[in-house]
C-alpha cells in the first residue's frame, strides 16, 4: 500500500481534498501546481532547500530517547526534537519551501494566516530571508494569547493583521487571509500553514514536512536497530503528523496515532477533534471532516492550544482513518496541561501545547503497553505558551 504517492491529479485523497474555489483562481492554482512539480524535480532547488535546511533550520534534528519519561511510565518513549530547529517547530519547514516556490515564480508577497504564531514567525522568518514582503493573519484572540510570537513577527518586518471576527482565532484568520489574496494573487502566493486548503496546498506541504518522516525513520533503526511500535504526533489542521507518518506509512506494523483536541471534556461540545465529531463538508475550498452545528453549519472549534483550534482537518488524514492506516484519538485541555508539565519537570523539555496533546497521549498509552517503543513528535517549544499556561494552571 503506497500512499506516498497520493493525491490524484485533481487533489484528491479518495474522496478528500480536491478544489472547491473560484473560477478566477483556478488558473493561478493550475500555475502553482505546475511550478511545484516542475521544481520538486529540479536538482538546483532540491540542492538549494536542503542547504537551508542543513546549515540554516539545523536539521537533522534528533531523535531523543525520553529515559525519565520511560522509566517512570514503563514503554520507551522517544521524542523527535522538531522544537529544536529555528523559529522552535516544525513550521519552518514547509516556510522555506514556500518562500522559495513564491520566490521562483516571481512573487513580492507572501499571505498567510497563523493561530499559535509558530507558522507566523516561521513564514515570517522565511520572507525576511527571501526578501519578500509578508502579510500575516491572526485571531484577535489569539494575538493577545501568544504575544511572543507576535512580537517576533514584528521584529522580522511582517505586517500582523488582527482578525476581529467571529471567534477571533485560527478559522477567522484563514478566512480573512483567502479573501485577501484572491485580491492580490498575481503577486502574491499564499504560504498556507498546514496540509489544508485547496489543491495543490495540501500536497505542497507534506512535500515540504515529509523530511521529519524521512529523519525520524532512519534515527530510530540506527537507535533501536527497528521501528516503533507507536508514532504519535497531534492533530489540528494535521501537517505536524502528516509529515511524520510519511516516515512510516508503509510500515504496516507501526501504528500510527494522531491525537485532536477535546478541549473542555466530551460532554461540554468544546473541542476541535474533527476527524472524531466532524462530518462531511467543505471548507476553505476542501473536502474534510468539518466540526459543524445542528443546523448544518460550521461550528466554532475550541482548543486551549491555538495552533489546534480549527474545525477542519487536512484531507490525508480523514483518508487514512476512513483506510483504518491510521488512529485519531483525543485528549482533553487538562490533559494536555498536565503532560507540558510532566515533560517539562521530567526531561527538563518544555513542550508547545500543541505538541503536549501526543505527549499525553503517549504517557496514557505507555501505562498499558510496557516495554513498546513510542516515538513522539516534538511538533514544537513551548516558549510562547509559558505565561499562558502560568496564568491558567488548574492543577499543577
Amino acid at each position: 500500500m503506497n500512499l506516498i504517492n497520493l493525491p490524484d491529479n485533481n487533489g484528491f485523497f479518495g474522496s478528500y481534498g480536491g478544489q472547491y474555489i473560484d473560477k478566477d483562481l483556478k488558473e493561478e492554482f493550475d500555475k502553482i501546481t505546475n511550478e511545484f512539480n516542475k521544481l520538486k524535480k529540479d536538482k538546483n532547488f532540491i540542492d538549494e532547500l536542503n542547504y537551508l535546511l542543513k546549515h540554516y533550520v539545523g536539521r537533522p534534528s534528533p531523535v531523543y530517547f525520553a529515559k525519565n519519561l520511560s522509566k517512570k511510565y514503563g514503554a520507551e518513549i522517544y521524542l523527535k526534537r522538531e522544537d529544536l530547529n529555528h523559529t522552535g517547530a516544525h513550521k519552518i519547514n514547509h516556510s522555506l519551501g514556500e518562500a522559495l516556490l513564491a520566490k521562483k515564480m516571481g512573487k513580492k508577497k507572501i499571505i498567510a494566516e497563523t493561530g499559535a504564531g509558530q507558522h507566523g514567525v516561521a513564514i515570517a522568518t522565511a520572507a525576511a530571508l527571501m526578501g519578500l514582503e509578508c502579510d500575516i493573519y491572526m485571531g484577535e484572540v489569539d494575538v493577545i494569547k501568544e504575544k511572543p510570537n507576535v512580537d517576533k513577527m514584528r521584529i522580522l518586518g511582517a505586517n500582523i493583521i488582527s482578525v476581529k471576527s467571529g471567534q477571533k482565532t485560527l478559522k477567522e484568520a484563514v478566512d480573512e487571509a483567502f479573501i485577501a489574496y484572491k485580491k492580490e494573487y498575481k503577486t502574491a502566493l499564499y504560504a498556507i500553514g498546514s496540509v489544508v486548503g485547496p489543491h495543490p496546498f495540501p500536497m505542497i506541504v507534506e512535500y515540504f514536512q515529509s523530511i521529519v518522516g524521512k529523519e525520524a525513520r532512519s534515527q530510530f533503526l540506527e537507535l533501536t536497530n527497528t521501528l516503533p511500535d507507536y508514532v504519535i504526533a497531534c492533530v489540528g489542521g494535521g501537517s505536524n503528523s502528516i509529515g511524520i507518518f510519511d516516515g512510516f506509512i508503509n510500515d504496516i506494523n507501526t501504528k500510527l496515532i494522531g491525537v485532536e483536541p477535546l478541549g473542555k471534556g466530551e460532554k461540554s461540545g468544546q473541542n476541535a477533534a474533527s476527524l472524531t465529531y466532524g462530518e462531511d463538508g467543505i471548507i476553505h475550498g476542501f473536502k474534510c471532516k468539518v466540526l459543524k452545528d445542528e443546523k448544518g453549519n460550521i461550528k466554532d472549534a475550541y482548543s486551549i492550544a491555538s495552533g489546534l483550534d480549527y474545525p477542519g482537518v487536512g484531507p490525508k488524514h480523514c483518508y487514512l482513518k476512513e483506510i483504518k492506516r491510521a488512529l485519531y484519538k483525543t485528549t482533553d485541555d487538562k490533559k494536555a496541561l498536565s503532560a507540558f508539565f510532566e515533560l517539562s519537570k521530567t526531561e527538563g523539555i518544555i513542550p508547545a501545547l500543541e505538541s503536549s496533546h501526543a505527549i499525553a497521549y503517549a504517557i496514557e498509552l505507555a501505562k498499558e503497553n510496557k516495554n513498546k517503543k513510542i516515538l513522539v513528535n516534538l511538533s514544537g517549544r513551548g516558549d510562547k505558551d509559558i505565561e499562558f499556561v502560568l496564568n491558567n494552571k488548574t492543577s499543577q
